[in-house]
């Protein structure tokens, strides 16, 4: 049914552990949301070789991984990650710098103080209102 020196794409990401399950790699598939060597693709069944390359959104994050060697099976993690080169690695494809935190605008309580009282709340919703 198969060619020799190929597997199917949605048991291959399974194998290499970018999915959790082969569900929701098949999912992934349908939405038309990996490209295999520059063309979409849409379903489970497309074949992988040795050396495609697969580029996919994992998170927040864009995955561009060459597909090194193809998995007999499901093993632990320090083995499915020889299946594959990744050819952006997380954290490399964004700003090398973090943005700074914004400051937050919602009124702050020192933690185990509780809600505050009804005479809090007055004087919260005075300040708030311009103090009128």
């Amino acid at each position: 049914m198969t060619e020799a020196g190929t597997q199917r794409l949605d048991k291959w990401l399974w194998c290499a552990r970018f999915f959790k399950s082969r569900g929701l790699a098949n999912k992934m598939l349908g939405a038309g949301r990996l490209r295999l060597s520059g063309k979409v693709v849409t379903k489970a069944h497309q074949l992988v070789r040795e050396g495609d390359v697969l580029t996919f959104p994992q998170g927040p994050h864009i995955r561009v991984v060459k597909v090194l060697f193809l998995a007999e099976r499901r093993g632990p993690a320090p083995e499915a990650q020889m299946l594959y080169e990744d050819l952006a690695p997380i954290g490399t494809s964004g700003p090398t710098e973090e943005a700074p935190p914004k400051p937050s605008t919602a009124a702050r309580r020192e933690p185990g103080t509780g809600r505050p009282t009804k005479r809090e709340r007055r004087q919260t919703d005075q300040f708030r209102s311009g103090g009128q």
